[in-house]
């Protein structure tokens, strides 16, 4: 009985644990910090090394406008290694600590990044000690840590999926869903909608120029209307800008747009939509602009076999492992997608991500953690 075991041995090291992750806490890492960014990895770094040992290869890839990528490599046995993901970076802004200071209260853990996802690193680093203290085989073990996952992954996403193809599944330390796990993941789209117009005097000649501004408005229905939250896909114009005076007939306007789906299928026809945009005014000129910020994170066959595998793993702890599709995405989207089964949300037990009510539970982290050295057991 892997996780009971597991369990108690890290319940004797609860307040190690938890003093782990205060300090881990107290390093700032906001995604828009490079020098804050920097001295946490560095004090992750020597916190792996003085909790797991030095692995077997260390390789930290230097990154111009985000936080490093770092790649450690742990020896095991039973194949190919298992991927584990977790991002260092949090949304909270450097010198958040003097008003928001970490804090234990009773079974309640909160401070910025706590939830999202610092303890779920923390978690795993110590199922990696539970297996060795309690003899258990361990399968080699890859862990990537990004420091730019709540900006979007833009300078580690190639990392990820380049290490999730020379891996036989990955274990995502996110955060829970209420303490269920994910297995589906919404695709993330970033878009731009900019309209060019014709400007001229409003008063004057009202009829001379072309309005940016009354063009987007059109374009921005057409894009609201391809929702259809049947198929899982919304589409969210979050920021419109445009013109320059009352006055003037707006020459530029522009309209960002988020969009969720849950398959392939409804990115294609996202793709098709928004390729086909014609101008309401001949007068203006529309273009498109954006991509595919994250792929669809589908529930797969195998990505439902690694859940059962969980699940198994978490009944003799009596909990009923639940898993759940959401709409945000993780890094656990790319791994995915270059083709291995991926068990997402094995991190913090909590609420608040992103919100100041943002908290994890001790007890969460006792028994995530047992159920992560358990899952990983079986990999070996």
């Amino acid at each position: 009985m892997t996780a009971p075991a597991a369990h108690a041995w890290l319940s004797q090291h609860r307040d190690e644990m938890i003093a782990d992750l205060a300090e881990y806490v107290n390093h700032e890492s906001s995604s828009d910090d490079l020098s804050a960014l920097d001295e946490c990895l560095r004090w992750v770094c020597d916190w792996l090394d003085a909790r797991l040992g030095p692995p077997s290869e260390h390789e930290r890839l230097t990154r111009i406008d985000a936080g490093d990528v770092v790649i450690r490599r742990y020896p095991g046995s039973g194949g190919d290694p298992v991927l584990l993901l977790a991002h260092y970076d949090t949304v909270w802004s450097t010198g958040t600590l003097a008003d928001w200071p970490f804090r234990v209260d009773g079974d309640r853990i909160s401070g910025p990044g706590v939830f999202d996802m610092k303890a779920g690193l923390v978690q795993a680093v110590w199922a990696l000690r539970a297996i060795d203290a309690l003899g258990l085989p361990r399968p080699p073990v890859t862990l990537l840590l990004n420091g730019d996952e709540e900006t979007g992954s833009l300078a580690s996403s190639d990392v990820i999926a380049e290490e999730a193809r020379k891996s036989r599944a990955a274990l995502v330390f996110e955060a829970s869903a209420d303490g269920a796990v994910k297995t589906a993941r919404k695709g993330v789209g970033l878009f731009t909608v900019t309209v060019t117009g014709e400007e001229a005097h409003a008063g004057l000649d009202p009829t001379a120029g072309a309005s940016a501004v009354v063009e987007v408005a059109h374009q921005v229905l057409r894009c609201r209307a391809l929702t259809d939250l049947d198929a899982g896909t919304s589409v969210n114009v979050g920021v419109v800008r445009g013109g320059t005076r009352a006055n003037v007939t707006a020459g530029s306007a522009v309209a960002d747009l988020d969009v969720r789906v849950a398959s392939a299928a409804e990115a294609e026809r996202i793709d098709a939509a928004l390729a086909s945009l014609e101008p309401v005014d001949p007068k203006t000129r529309v273009t498109i602009t954006g991509g595919w910020n994250r792929p669809v994170f589908e529930r797969t066959p195998e990505v439902a076999a690694l859940y059962e595998v969980g699940r198994d793993c978490a009944r003799p702890l009596g909990l009923d492992l639940r898993e759940t599709a959401v709409g945000g995405a993780s890094d656990g989207n790319f791994a995915q997608a270059a083709g291995i089964p991926v068990l997402d949300g094995l991190g913090a037990v909590g609420a608040g991500a992103h919100a100041r009510s943002e908290h994890a539970t001790v007890t969460g982290m006792l028994q995530r953690s047992a159920l992560a050295t358990a899952v990983l057991a079986h990999f070996a």
